[in-house]
């Protein structure tokens, strides 16, 4: 191999490398790596549950919630609250309640959420 060679396989994989390596120093957040925002859109099924808390959840967004739930109730709060569902039109005090609706026998009754959008003391969980 040429030198001229050499150094083009050389600035590639420098380059590979530096496209495979972590980006800064993000930590896991409350849904570990993958932002709420994000997790956000696994709910889509629960949209007009979301919205009115006398709606009746569907079985995919009671199987959404139980496993998002499941995983940490601190995500699932932090997806109920967060932008996304917000721009969905969901209102806390409904998200709150679908584990109950859902009849979700290990969910976390009582669990504090963070403040509500308008300002108001944490929601708790039904």
């Amino acid at each position: 191999m040429s030198m001229r060679s050499l150094l083009v396989l050389a600035l590639v994989v420098a380059a590979a490398a530096c496209l495979a390596a972590p980006r800064g120093a993000h930590g896991a957040g409350e849904c570990g790596k993958t932002p709420a925002d994000k997790m956000a859109l696994k709910l889509a099924p629960c949209a007009s549950a979301g919205q009115d808390p006398k709606s009746a959840p569907s079985s995919g967004c009671c199987a959404a919630v139980h496993t998002i739930g499941k995983q940490s109730p601190k995500c699932l709060c932090a997806v109920m609250l967060s932008d996304t569902a917000k721009s969905a039109g969901i209102k806390p005090e409904a998200a709150m309640s679908i584990p109950k609706r859902c009849n979700l026998v290990d969910r976390p009754v009582g669990y504090k959420c963070g403040g509500t959008q308008n300002g108001s003391p944490g929601s708790a969980m039904a």
